[in-house]
């Protein structure tokens, strides 16, 4: 599964320009035109990354990093700043700020690939070092959770269905994913079902945590039989 980038630009020419080479190098990305539509996009989505201008109208890259860090969320995101301004001052600004890297314009696409690459391997790094993976649940509570989901299962006919309280889009994959956890499957079944990596389930299944608004596999389970989400 490719990395899921959000890039915040108010220039539309840039916009496509950048859109159109990170996707030609591997990457997904969503577009937003300013700060507002990207904070909008990321109550229901949670990218791996962004890349966002500064100099935007209404609300400037600095308060949209500002924003991002104190969400907890949002605060260990990797971001990068793009923007015509190149004084030492301001990239010191953006630092202090909590930006990852700072890329001024015009710039060579392959050094933003590059620190996009860079910042998403160290990113994972860290995890595997630490240990410190929200997406890796314990073995004994995943095995809990797969218990709860099994019973709730056995009363599926008798769980009474409504409308979802919001709207949800969901990837084709995203909804093969929520189908086979609604089976009870593990990780690890769900990877050789899809023929893909128990990383990337545990990616999915935390997207489906962040577009249900639901923290663990028995509430998403709950959360998709309720509103008939799953198969």
């Amino acid at each position: 599964m490719s990395a899921q980038l959000l890039l915040v630009d108010d220039e539309p020419g840039i916009r496509e320009a950048v859109k159109d080479y990170l996707q030609e190098s591997g990457f997904s990305v969503q577009v937003a035109s300013n700060a507002l539509e990207g904070w909008e996009w990321m109550q229901m989505n949670t990218p791996d990354l962004v890349i966002s201008d500064v100099m935007m109208p209404q609300v400037d890259g600095y308060q949209f990093l500002k924003q991002l860090r104190e969400d907890p969320r949002f605060q260990a995101l990797p971001v990068v700043f793009l923007t015509a301004k190149g004084m030492t001052g301001d990239r010191i600004q953006g630092y202090h700020a909590g930006v990852d890297a700072y890329l001024p314009k015009p710039f060579d696409p392959d050094e933003l690939v590059a620190i996009v690459e860079n910042l998403l391997a160290r990113r994972v790094a860290k995890n595997a070092t630490t240990g410190d993976d929200a997406e890796t649940p314990d073995l004994a509570e995943l095995a809990n959770q797969i218990s709860q989901i099994k019973a709730l299962l056995t009363q599926r006919n008798a769980i009474s269905q409504s409308p979802a309280p919001f709207k949800i889009d969901l990837t084709p994959r995203e909804q093969s994913v929520l189908d086979l956890v609604a089976e009870g499957l593990m990780n690890k079944e769900i990877a050789r079902r899809l023929e893909t990596s128990v990383r990337n389930v545990e990616k999915y299944v935390s997207r489906l945590f962040s577009k249900t608004g639901t923290n663990s596999r028995t509430e998403l389970v709950r959360f998709a039989l309720e509103h008939g989400l799953a198969k």
